[in-house]
């Protein structure tokens, strides 16, 4: 196992690259809520542009899982660091190209054409690089403190929120609406191609996984790891799939929508809606680490499903909080949203979802489960709730969507394994005939394998 300035400089390193990938990827949400329906998605309804431009966020989701399924392949087959430092030039170099794409005005058609499989390339980027980084400080981690030091890639996602809002609103900040419409937005996706070389410097510097190592030093690697996962971990990946539910829909509300509901639909300023979400992500950044140092003590189970049950409870409140136009009660309103619901579901992931495989088909495994669930829960919901406010002209339908996504997730963790303070050399013994089980013939080939 690792020493402590080992994991500790792995953790940190993983948080700082996640930063710079969910930058990216955020940086699209909120040009989409504010900016892309009017550059890229023009229409006489302004309701129909947003949607649309909605639903340009919406297809990097569609990309994700392919992303997992080909990242997780060859992060199980030759290297969980490769894959880290491919996905992060693939997502900044896409993000600095959004940047210079000419609008509707420009191009016609061809803009929101070119911005939407730009933005399916982003996808990609963004379904390879979650498990790869989660995995690198998990299978670094000792298990007693497996669940803190998992947490800190999943830092990167309130700290890029942070990031992202602040570049925005400082750059509205300092132009006029004009301005900012003209060539403002553009300036949050140049300044990724800063932030990719940084990335790129941080993560050629960690070392591999102890578990990767051990695979490859008895060529035990997965010959199709992906396959493995259907035959004999279906289910398992399905109820994973389902625990993200309430996480994944919510989360998308409070960072995604809410701009598009507080800025159209209640006519709020836009930095309000946006100092209220840095303010939030920033909470949500010092909460993580505790919760996932909490899940080392009483269990991972226990806190994620607390988490989701909140966030399925919260879903109401949340919204009858922004309705009151106050800054203040909007700002709690967001803060209680991510800081605990978020903050206590994110902070787990990486290492209950790491417990449930073995090494050899874990980067697959893990990649496959988080990314369809985005595919199900977070891709659709700000559309869905554009939509149903258009419908029926108020926020209950998707209060309510979150509602049932909280119960799902409820049940749906409840069969999932419990592997706090258990080493991973354990799991992967317990199951070391998963994939012998599921291809014979490879196996024999490979003369026995560990997955």
């Amino acid at each position: 196992m690792s020493d402590k300035s080992d994991i500790r400089r792995v953790s940190l390193a993983s948080a700082i690259g996640s930063t710079l990938e969910w930058y990216d990827f955020f940086i699209f949400g909120a040009s989409a809520a504010l900016v892309f329906n009017v550059l890229f998605f023009p229409s006489s309804d302004p309701l129909a542009g947003t949607i649309a431009s909605l639903a340009s966020f919406a297809v990097g989701f569609i990309a994700r899982p392919l992303g997992g399924v080909l990242f997780g392949h060859f992060g199980d087959r030759i290297g969980r660091k490769a894959m880290l430092v491919l996905s992060l030039i693939m997502m900044g170099g896409v993000t600095f190209v959004i940047g210079l794409l000419p609008t509707y005005e420009s191009i016609g058609i061809w803009a929101p054409i070119l911005l939407t499989a730009l933005r399916l390339l982003q996808g990609l980027a963004v379904g390879g690089e979650w498990g790869g980084a989660t995995l690198m400080v998990v299978e670094h981690a000792p298990a007693k403190h497996r669940g803190f030091y998992g947490s800190w890639p999943q830092m990167g996602i309130p700290a890029a929120l942070i990031l992202s809002t602040g570049v925005m609103a400082a750059v509205n900040a300092f132009t006029t609406k004009e301005e900012f419409l003209a060539w403002g937005w553009r300036i949050p996706f140049l300044l990724s191609a800063i932030l990719v070389i940084v990335g790129y410097f941080i993560r050629k510097r960690v070392s591999e996984s102890p578990s990767f190592n051990r695979l490859k030093s008895t060529k035990a690697q997965a010959r199709l790891p992906i396959a493995t996962i259907f035959k004999t971990q279906k289910k398992r990946v399905l109820l994973m799939v389902g625990s993200q539910a309430a996480e994944n829909t919510s989360f998308y509300i409070a960072a995604v929508f809410s701009l598009v509901y507080l800025t159209q639909t209640l006519q709020i300023d836009r930095s309000v809606a946006l100092r209220a979400l840095m303010i939030a992500a920033a909470f949500t950044l010092i909460a993580q680490p505790l919760f996932g140092a909490l899940s080392d003590r009483i269990g991972r189970k226990k806190v994620f499903m607390g988490g989701m049950i909140f966030l399925g409870l919260f879903a109401f409140p949340f919204f009858e909080m922004l309705n009151t136009r106050n800054e203040f009660i909007i700002t709690v309103a967001m803060v209680l949203s991510l800081m605990i619901g978020q903050g206590s579901t994110q902070a787990i992931q990486p290492s209950l979802f790491g417990e449930q495989f073995p090494a050899a088909i874990r980067y697959s495994g893990v990649s496959v489960a988080y990314q369809l669930a985005t595919v199900v829960w977070s891709g659709p919901t700000p559309v869905l709730a554009a939509m149903f406010v258009v419908w029926t002209g108020s926020y209950w339908p998707i209060a309510a969507y979150v509602l049932i996504a909280g119960l799902i997730s409820t049940l749906c963790i409840l069969p999932l394994r419990e592997a706090a303070a258990v080493e991973l050399e354990q799991i992967e013994h317990e199951e070391s005939d998963v994939a012998v089980a599921a291809q014979p013939a490879v196996s024999r080939a490979m003369g026995g394998q560990t997955a």
